[in-house]
């Protein structure tokens, strides 16, 4: 198998696929995050403490002088970015336990057996015990 066919063989599995749009999701969903945590959020709450923009909100480490610029610590923009981790994180936390709960769901249900496969027998103590079950308990 040629190295071409191989990673079309790759490529097109299902898994692969899935992760593809998965990432391609998930960095759209990062910039959505971003824009509302920096233009919905933060101005909100900069202006509850006291008209503060954390964008701004830095510590001079050096001074700027003359061409060479000043030397900042960007604690607003962290503490941003960390507004922004919280939200993704929490959003991927409810999908993942949407899904497991219903992939639990599934298993849960038993499917039955498939009547082409079953003998005549089979067929009827399963009807007979399917009957008794609907029956009351005395």
């Amino acid at each position: 198998m040629s190295i071409a066919q191989e990673f079309k063989a790759f490529a097109m599995r299902g898994n692969v696929i899935d992760m593809a749009v998965g990432i391609i999701i998930g960095a759209a969903f990062g910039k959505v995050v971003s824009s509302f945590v920096a233009n919905m959020v933060m101005p909100p709450l900069g202006l509850l403490i006291g008209g503060v923009d954390f964008a701004d909100l830095a510590i001079v480490l050096k001074e700027a002088e003359g061409e060479i610029a000043a030397v900042t610590l960007g604690y607003g923009l962290f503490i941003q970015s960390i507004v922004d981790f919280l939200i993704i994180a929490s959003a991927i936390f409810v999908a993942i336990k949407v899904m497991n709960s219903l992939k639990r769901k599934e298993e849960a249900t038993p499917t039955p057996p498939p009547q082409e496969t079953m003998s005549k027998e089979e067929i009827l103590l399963t009807e007979i015990r399917d009957l008794l079950q609907q029956k009351p308990n005395p």
